[in-house]
């Protein structure tokens, strides 16, 4: 199903400004990614559906059976962002929540000291927003496609890694359950752009992502947050989610 009622996302006009740090942090947790230093902690447990995802289907491939889309799409509810403060990052923007804190981790140029001169550490995440309380996460990461899916040739758009129901092995974990799967067909100059848009999650988790193609990266957009606060709250992160908008 195509939603062709988003509009073209102008480019950014200023540099990207500050938004302001959580004075303090709540209790850390692990990442499931091994040899990682502090640094790349995962913040709060409800995050690791959605940051930890990608990642494992990339180690553990998903059988068939425990990543499909429903067959019925229910209508999507999503609130009006303009108003939210829009983040910009390499090649993409997204609208952050209202009282969300930047999590955004600095490049660190000492960790990738080489011979060949300084070299930037990758970042886990390219954008990184909680909750006050940290129970409820926006992210963003960017992968090469060549590294979700073996293809000889650079992907241009999230149709080259396979249909809306093929990708869902790429981008849901195994185990969750899908509530719904659109593809997003949104204008821009060039013509329309093609979204996959997933959510699912578990007992305790609920997870809202949003992926893209371009140039062979992909951009994936997820808001997770405890199940007892979707009810509440899904809106709000599905429309961050959705709010992504490749550059």
């Amino acid at each position: 199903m195509a939603i062709h009622s988003f509009t073209t996302h102008p480019p950014n006009p200023n540099p990207n400004p500050k938004t302001p740090k959580s004075a303090t942090r709540t209790t850390l947790v692990p990442s499931l990614v091994p040899a990682i230093s502090k640094r790349h902690f995962v913040f709060k447990t409800t995050s690791l559906i959605f940051s930890t995802s990608l990642i494992a289907t990339q180690l553990y491939p998903i059988p068939n059976s425990s990543a499909e889309p429903s067959p019925k799409a229910a209508p999507l509810s999503i609130g009006n962002t303009k108003s939210w403060f829009r983040y910009y990052g390499s090649g993409f923007s997204i609208r952050v929540p209202p009282e969300f804190q930047d999590m955004t981790e600095p490049e660190d140029y000492d960790a990738g000291l080489s011979l060949y001169g300084d070299k930037a550490k990758p970042k886990m995440f390219a954008a990184r927003f909680a909750s006050p309380d940290g129970s409820e996460i926006v992210n963003v990461l960017i992968r090469p496609t060549n590294q979700l899916k073996i293809t000889f040739l650079e992907a241009q758009d999230i149709t080259d890694l396979g249909s809306l129901k093929e990708a869902a092995r790429i981008f849901v974990p195994g185990g969750a359950n899908i509530y719904t799967a659109r593809k997003i067909k949104i204008k821009e100059d060039e013509g329309f752009r093609t979204y996959y848009f997933y959510e699912f999650g578990d007992d305790e988790q609920h997870a809202a992502l949003v992926a893209a193609v371009n140039g062979g990266k992909a951009y994936i957009a997820g808001a997770t947050a405890p199940q007892s606060k979707w009810d509440s709250d899904g809106v709000k992160l599905r429309s961050a989610a959705i709010s992504l908008a490749l550059l």
